[in-house]
């Protein structure tokens, strides 16, 4: 991970992580309320993003505009990206230095539908927030909210802002559930071209259908 002497870099605000945005900073506060350290805040921010916005892997759009945090804001569900660029943004605004981490994720517990759409249970470039608290980076990963855990049986994912917070291994009946595959490290802007050009190779059905405006989860 990139040395921690220099941590401008991690509050900058950018195309994608705005957390220089009005409507950002104005979450981000709200969500903070009644925390004094960097650690409560980040704590209250990560639940904030993690249930406020619904989980939908079907969410994913191309677009640079889908990936911008304060559009992803008013959105009512996303996937694990943009709600990683949100965090992310919400950390900046309130002066926690954060960044991006993303890894190839098998899920063991994907629905039929999906697999059909993907044509693979490997979820590529999965990601998560990298918050630098008391002295070193966190991982928190904010994408699957408490009602969606509760429907499928999925241990929610907890944020202490000491340990890492990764998806896990086994869900709530002990079958296996999520196996990190490939890490692509650490960013501290959104590499969209690069993950959308890796994405369209890798799920062509499921890009053929964004590109002809079909409805995705009426398709399958």
């Amino acid at each position: 991970m990139k040395g921690t002497t220099d941590l401008s870099e991690f509050l900058t605000p950018t195309k994608f992580i705005d957390s220089d945005s009005d409507s950002i900073k104005a979450f981000a506060n709200q969500a903070i309320a009644g925390a004094k350290t960097d650690k409560e805040k980040a704590i209250k921010l990560y639940y904030a993003v993690r249930d406020a916005i619904r989980y939908d892997p079907y969410k994913l759009q191309p677009g640079e505009e889908h990936f911008i945090a304060s559009n992803i804001l008013v959105s009512e569900s996303n996937y694990c990206i943009p709600k990683a660029v949100l965090l992310t943004a919400c950390a900046r605004s309130v002066g926690i230095p954060a960044q991006l981490g993303f890894s190839d994720v098998r899920n063991h517990l994907s629905t039929q539908k999906l697999l059909d759409l993907l044509e693979t249970d490997v979820f590529m470039w999965h990601g998560y927030s990298v918050l630098y608290l008391e002295g070193k980076w966190v991982k928190a990963t904010p994408a699957f909210n408490i009602e969606m855990c509760t429907r499928f049986g999925v241990k929610p994912l907890e944020f202490n802002g000491v340990d890492d917070s990764f998806m896990h291994e086994f869900n709530e009946e002990d079958k296996k559930h999520m196996e990190y595959l490939t890490d692509y490290g650490f960013f501290a802007d959104l590499p969209h071209e690069r993950i959308i050009t890796s994405l369209k190779s890798s799920y062509p059905k499921f890009f053929a259908l964004v590109e002809n405006n079909k409805s995705i989860k009426d398709s399958f």
